[in-house]
């Protein structure tokens, strides 16, 4: 099911090309995914453009528009304001351990390019909880897993059950992994930016689609009234030259998209949105005391605000559209938007 079978049309900026957060050319992401009798859950990996963004860091801000969450790596983040390995998503439980696998990814992959005296690495890790449909305290997520996914990240984005969406529920029905972007130009140049979306937050009551609350008969449908709670994490990528200041207050405009599909963002909700440039890169080797950089027009920064508004909202029904109907290993069944929307 797509938005065009919904009737819905989001925003009025053009999509890139594959309206993925990969069309911000470099970024590529990989997905390992345990859907079982008893997980459903997983991990996603994004790479911010750069092969090792230890040695190349991306500068990146974030908005922690509600705490209610276990992210690794933010505090270091908005004080240097750039990132120094991928980005992982998972489901709660398994933060740890692929938090550690992240440190190993990257002391190996340093050491491979001649620098094997790594001592302080940052890994940033996001979680929504994942227990209703799968068996979390088991935490099967590991360095196996994350290693798979970094090995297989492409510039294709799967959406819907996969990877770190595999054990997520979205507005009281299936959600899980979705994307979108959309194209700028500034003087004479096509930029681009991107989300990646985990979602699992929502109050199905709430839910409305194109300015239409279809929330109340879908609710009846599912025989679900859960609150708002169990959190959204958005990614956003651009190639536009915006430094962590800029970039913190672009990832905040993630939270509008929530709000027009009607989320609240209540209090067992932990929002976390997270933008990087994969321009103006931090050379870690490069001594030289003040080097030269792009910068990014304060008085246009309207447009990639409004990309992000209308990235979020088209990547968190995507990944309702691309999720499919779930039985979880304790039995409960958590239907799909597009089961359930012909019936409205």
């Amino acid at each position: 099911m797509t938005l065009q079978d919904l009737g819905v049309t989001v925003g009025s900026l053009p999509s890139g090309s594959k309206g993925s957060i990969c069309d911000v050319p470099g970024v590529k992401v990989g997905h390992v995914t345990l859907n079982n009798e008893r997980f459903h859950t997983g991990v996603t990996v994004v790479l911010p453009g750069v092969e090792n963004p230890f040695l190349h860091k991306p500068p990146a801000g974030v908005c922690v528009y509600n705490g209610f969450g276990k992210t690794t790596g933010l505090m270091q983040l908005q004080e240097l304001g750039r990132i120094e390995t991928p980005i992982a998503l998972t489901g709660t439980l398994n933060v740890g351990k692929v938090h550690d696998a992240l440190v190993g990814w990257t002391l190996q992959k340093c050491a491979a390019d001649g620098h094997p005296d790594v001592r302080s690495i940052n890994p940033v890790v996001c979680e929504c909880n994942d227990g209703t449909l799968s068996d979390i305290r088991s935490r099967p997520i590991g360095e196996t897993e994350v290693l798979e996914a970094l090995a297989n990240a492409s510039d294709h984005c799967a959406e819907g059950c996969v990877g770190a969406g595999a054990g997520m529920i979205c507005h009281d029905l299936k959600g899980g992994i979705g994307t979108a972007s959309r194209t700028m130009e500034f003087g004479g140049r096509t930029y681009t930016l991107g989300v990646l979306a985990q979602t699992n937050h929502g109050s199905l009551k709430d839910l409305t689609i194109g300015g239409r609350l279809v929330g109340p008969r879908l609710a009846e449908l599912a025989g679900r009234h859960e609150p708002d709670k169990g959190s959204c994490i958005m990614l956003v990528a651009t190639d536009l030259p915006l430094d962590a200041r800029q970039l913190a207050r672009v990832a905040k405009r993630c939270s509008v998209g929530l709000a027009r599909l009607g989320s609240y963002i209540g209090h067992g909700s932990g929002e976390v949105f997270l933008a990087f440039s994969t321009a103006n890169l931090y050379e870690e080797l490069d001594k030289t005391p003040v080097v030269p950089s792009l910068s990014f027009r304060e008085d246009d920064i309207d447009v990639p605000f409004r990309a992000a508004a209308e990235c979020a909202e088209e990547a968190i029904l995507r990944a309702m559209l691309a999720a499919e109907t779930t039985v979880g290993w304790q039995g409960t069944m958590i239907y799909a938007l597009s089961e359930l929307w012909g019936k409205i």
